[in-house]
């Protein structure tokens, strides 16, 4: 069953695993990153996550309304515990010096396997994309993991921000 399993995964969800390892792991080092590039990683797990609950259960219903209820509080809970004395805003070149993690690869890992499992729980079991037994509790999980992601990025920007205000005429942190 396995084997049919893999077998039937397209390709791209392969090259989508592969990318967010290689992320995981470049966020697993200590490194200066862009504001651009911080948000990358969010937005890619947005999306997963919003595919995975319009494709699994559509916006119509409750789904949608436990997956905000999960990003709201996954959001609230990475902004609580994202610790912001760690990180070291440059406004001079747009960027912020971040600490090594593990936690985003196991975050990707997460949600890239709890959408493999709901997929393949749909083939097999169709209907319980219908039951709110499953469906609640798996968008709430698409959105908490969705909102620790975009919790920690908003508490990184606010981190910028308040350097960036608090910087002298050439843009370097006083």
């Amino acid at each position: 069953m396995l084997q049919q399993i893999f077998s039937h995964t397209p390709l791209y969800v392969w090259a989508i695993l592969g990318f967010l390892v290689y992320r995981g792991v470049l966020a697993s080092r200590a490194r200066e990153v862009t504001l651009r590039k911080l948000c990358i990683i969010p937005l890619v797990m947005l999306a997963l996550s919003l595919s995975g609950v319009h494709g699994s259960f559509g916006f119509d219903g409750v789904a949608p309304f436990a997956w905000t209820a999960g990003a709201l509080a996954g959001a609230a809970l990475a902004w609580t515990l994202t610790r912001t004395d760690a990180i070291v805003a440059i406004p001079a070149r747009a960027s912020v010096q971040r600490p090594g993690s593990w936690v985003p690869l196991i975050l990707m890992m997460s949600i890239f396997c709890m959408k493999y499992a709901v997929a393949v729980t749909l083939a097999i079991a169709p209907a319980y994309a219908h039951a709110p037994g499953f469906s609640v509790p798996v968008c709430l999980a698409y959105g908490c993991f969705s909102g620790i992601f975009l919790g920690g990025l908003l508490r990184t920007v606010a981190v910028y921000r308040q350097a960036q205000m608090t910087s002298g005429p050439q843009g370097a942190a006083v």
